[in-house]
């Protein structure tokens, strides 16, 4: 019988999500940070999930406080070489916060207010980061829910 219990702790551990983050330097002056959500062996589905990803003046404006976030968490990011990439396994609140993080970024140029947002998303507790990047990612059209996330942190800085 104990023997049992512990193949249901293997398989139930198996089957918890695990994420990814994937650094890729281009070039001087040119990175890029993607979030992936790993395939796990109760699924079907063989590829990685694309959770967020951030490139350009968004990442180099606020990569020192991306890098913060990751060392608060425990992930230490070397420098990589141009045309390498990078990878570092991530726990499930890190994956969230910087997958909610990327694709609020991504599409913002207003400096102010993507402050704003960062300071939101980084203040949001684990559940309601879970809650906006779901509804993000499995939703039809996934703009009008960032749209909304983005009214939502902006107001609450006023």
């Amino acid at each position: 019988m104990a023997s049992r219990n512990v193949k249901t702790i293997r398989s139930a551990r198996s089957a918890a999500p695990r994420y990814e983050l994937r650094l890729y330097r281009h070039g001087p002056g040119d990175s890029e940070m993607r979030v992936y959500r790993l395939p796990v062996a109760a699924s079907e589905d063989g590829e990685p999930v694309f959770v967020g990803g951030l490139r350009g003046a968004g990442l180099e404006r606020f990569e020192p406080r991306i890098l913060r976030i990751l060392r608060h968490h425990g992930v230490r990011l070397g420098l990589g070489a141009p045309g390498q990439r990078n990878v570092q396994g991530l726990d499930e609140e890190t994956a969230l916060v910087l997958g909610l993080l990327f694709r609020t970024l991504a599409p913002m140029r207003n400096r102010d207010n993507m402050q704003a947002c960062v300071d939101g998303i980084e203040r949001m507790g684990r559940e309601e980061a879970a809650y906006w990047l779901g509804m993000v990612m499995h939703r039809h059209k996934p703009r009008r829910i960032l749209q909304a996330l983005r009214i939502v942190l902006n107001a609450s800085e006023d």
